[in-house]
């Protein structure tokens, strides 16, 4: 009895979660006079902050766009998609432009501070990364940066979900003009994804009544037994 009520909450939870990502869709039409709340923005971006990244890094950040003159300039290079502006928010995944000696440190600094103490494993799993990525063309460093921006993007895409906010993945921009309109580069980092954030519109949405497809599990996932 215990363990079926240890189990079951999760289960529920899981449900919901799943039951959210049949919900969701790539909003194309966002209801401006709709404005999502801010603690429901925070848990989206906590849900980026806590992602999973290669060797705790976390070579990414989020920049969190409301300005309406700024996001009409990002319209402007996002193939003038709607939902930019008509959402209430915009985040924007940038990631390091190049792994250095200072961010590793830092981040490795930063587990040993908040944990109290150092590991001598941790230690020389420091200095393996050092030896390893510093050396390596930034370019290199930059794609291996932007997939854990990705991952990050993705845990922002569920919570969304999970909040009954309407969301947009988009990689349908000038990077280099949005780098340059946050002023991005000058602090190191390069803009990979944007996802705007709102409440789907009651008319106009040329999406939101087709059914969702996906291919069948079984074209999905294959089973190494």
């Amino acid at each position: 009895m215990v363990a079926r009520l240890l189990v079951e909450p999760g289960n529920m939870l899981m449900s919901a979660l799943i039951e959210k990502l049949n919900w969701r869709y790539a909003t194309k039409k966002m209801d401006p006079s709709k404005i999502v709340a801010d603690d429901k923005v925070e848990r989206i971006v906590e849900a980026a902050r806590l992602a999973p990244t290669s060797s705790g890094l976390q070579p990414f950040e989020v920049i969190v766009v409301t300005n309406p003159e700024v996001r009409a300039k990002i319209q402007e290079i996002g193939w003038n998609q709607s939902q930019i502006t008509e959402g209430s928010h915009l985040l924007v995944f940038a990631a390091w432009d190049n792994y250095t000696t200072d961010r590793i440190n830092g981040m490795f600094d930063l587990v040993n501070d908040e944990r109290g103490f150092k590991n001598e494993g941790w230690e020389n799993y420091r200095q393996m990364i050092l030896n390893l990525y510093p050396g390596r063309d930034p370019e290199v460093n930059f794609q291996h940066a932007a997939r854990q921006a990705y991952i990050g993007f993705g845990m922002s895409v569920a919570a969304a979900a999970f909040e009954g906010v309407d969301a947009t993945p988009m990689e349908g921009f000038d990077a280099a003009k949005l780098d340059e309109i946050l002023g991005l580069r000058e602090k190191g980092l390069r803009s990979v994804t944007i996802l705007p954030l709102g409440y789907r519109a009651d008319e106009g949405d040329w999406l939101v009544n087709l059914k969702k497809v996906r291919r069948p599990k079984d074209q999905f996932v294959s089973v190494v037994a």
